[in-house]
């Protein structure tokens, strides 16, 4: 049995977005549709970012503070795998499931009718999304992974891990390309993973805590 995890560094994220790029082009994904985005705040605490995104107020790229004390902090935010989903008790037809083998939250597109009772239950703002109409696309060809997951209007989407690449024994797309190599992924359940050893050596936080859903990605301060 594997646990799977993620942490991802705040010290080393500068805001590229290019784990969006990478997360939005490996899945095909439509216009409207991210399951990967990185917010920007006039400070570093993770605590308080999701006050922030609710109330939008990481639209734009400005520091915080009064110069030359200025702060700007980063945020990657997707789907936190939560070991206690709440998306998962709300489902009304079982379309969100947790592996138990993995950990890994899905939604079933065959399943989901589009009630967005998961997106109300979910305590992490803007992570599930809602395909009110049929998916458009930035290119005429589908781009990405060959198995990327199929994508149509009345469904709830979000994160996935990138599962299928993790089960022919790669990584998350959002990992391939980040320049600062920000985030660390495997087994939480293993002491000797990258994610376990990163975990282990520096402080953290998981956002919304409270909530009680124990997420599966941490945030390494």
């Amino acid at each position: 049995m594997t646990r799977y995890g993620m942490a991802i560094d705040l010290k080393r994220c500068f805001g590229c977005q290019t784990c969006a790029a990478a997360c939005k082009v490996a899945n095909n994904l439509p216009k409207e549709l991210s399951y990967n985005v990185v917010y920007t705040k006039g400070d570093n605490d993770p605590t308080t970012f999701g006050v922030a995104v609710a109330r939008g107020a990481v639209a734009n790229d400005n520091a915080g503070g009064t110069f030359p004390n200025c702060t700007l902090g980063f945020l990657p935010m997707q789907c936190q795998h939560c070991e206690k989903p709440a998306c998962l008790a709300v489902c009304p037809t079982g379309a969100t499931t947790k592996d138990e083998e993995t950990g890994i939250v899905s939604v079933d597109g065959e399943l989901c009718i589009g009630c967005e009772s998961c997106i109300k239950a979910c305590p992490y703002e803007k992570v599930r999304t809602l395909i009110s109409d049929s998916p458009e696309y930035y290119l005429d060809v589908v781009v990405g992974e060959s198995d990327a997951p199929p994508h149509k209007s009345g469904t709830v989407e979000k994160c996935t891990f990138c599962k299928n690449l993790i089960d022919r024994g790669e990584v998350p797309a959002c990992m391939q390309l980040c320049p600062g190599r920000a985030r660390f992924w495997g087994d939480l359940d293993d002491p000797e993973s990258e994610v376990s050893k990163a975990v282990a050596e520096r402080e953290h936080t998981f956002l919304h805590e409270e909530a009680g859903t124990n997420p599966s990605v941490y945030y390494l301060s």
